[in-house]
């Protein structure tokens, strides 16, 4: 059988410093990195109702054959879960699960999953690790790298959060199958964003295979995602706290967001 493509990225932040993996049929091998990486003794894999129904047994099956403890803990799908109720209640049941600061958190799934489950961990007695493995294109290329969490209150969102970085990434490309077509657009408006940003070759490419991303063609797709990731690294390695470069990560947003705000939230 032909061993699995894997790239890395290093995000480069001193004692910080994570890496980013991006391999197809990665699911069932995060058990065997997290065992020789022990970021925790024992872990919570944090997702909503959806992905968890999708990917969580593979994950899960793959951490037990490693030798790990874990338990699924699962919340709500949508952004109206991304909230301090939703918070309080997943730490809540890590509580009664008798998590302590030598146990770590797996946030499985989209940007509201890693935002929530980034969030729980910088706050859960007073910080734990966590890692990400990001289940949709957007969480892919952009919000499950740079340790930017949060969530939502009545008044806007993400207005509370913290800067706390995952201790690894994992990326399968192979789970954008499973992606409705409405959130695989989203993710590649991020990814064009990029290239508008940052890295014109990265744009030419998109023009050049829009046929073959559209497709989902996970080689294609693989290689994005890492540039991408690249990128992403570069920019959070040189301003971590957004006080400068970073801010060109937002390019777009500002008015995204004031148009989310006009529309009560409708618009998202």
């Amino acid at each position: 059988m032909t061993a699995a493509v894997e790239r890395r990225v290093s995000v480069g932040l001193g004692a910080r410093a994570y890496e980013i993996v991006i391999r197809q049929g990665l699911l069932t091998w995060v058990g065997k990195d997290l065992a020789e990486l022990k970021v925790g003794r024992r872990y919570a894999v944090i997702a909503d109702d959806r992905v968890a129904a999708l990917f969580g047994r593979e994950l899960l099956d793959g951490l037990a054959a490693a030798g790990i403890r874990v338990e699924l803990i699962t919340f709500p799908q949508g952004e109206a879960a991304k909230n301090m109720a939703t918070v309080a209640e997943l730490a809540g049941r890590l509580a009664r699960s008798g998590l302590d600061r030598g146990d770590a958190l797996i946030a499985l799934g989209g940007g509201v999953t890693g935002d929530i489950c980034g969030f729980l961990a910088s706050i859960y007695m007073r910080g734990i690790s966590f890692v990400q493995v990001p289940t949709s294109l957007l969480a892919q290329v952009d919000s499950s790298v740079g340790g930017k969490t949060g969530v939502d209150i009545p008044e806007g969102k993400n207005l509370l959060g913290t800067f706390y970085q995952p201790r690894r990434v994992y990326i399968d490309p192979g789970v954008l199958a499973a992606l409705p077509e409405a959130e695989m657009l989203n993710g590649l408006a991020e990814v064009i964003k990029y290239g508008v940003i940052y890295d014109a070759e990265l744009f030419r490419e998109l023009v050049e295979k829009r046929a073959a991303v559209l497709a989902r063609d996970l080689g294609v797709l693989a290689a994005i995602i890492e540039r991408c990731c690249q990128i992403k690294a570069a920019v959070v390695a040189a301003d971590e706290r957004e006080a400068d470069l970073r801010r060109i990560l937002n390019f777009g947003h500002t008015l995204g967001h004031a148009v989310e705000a006009a529309s009560g939230y409708t618009l998202a």
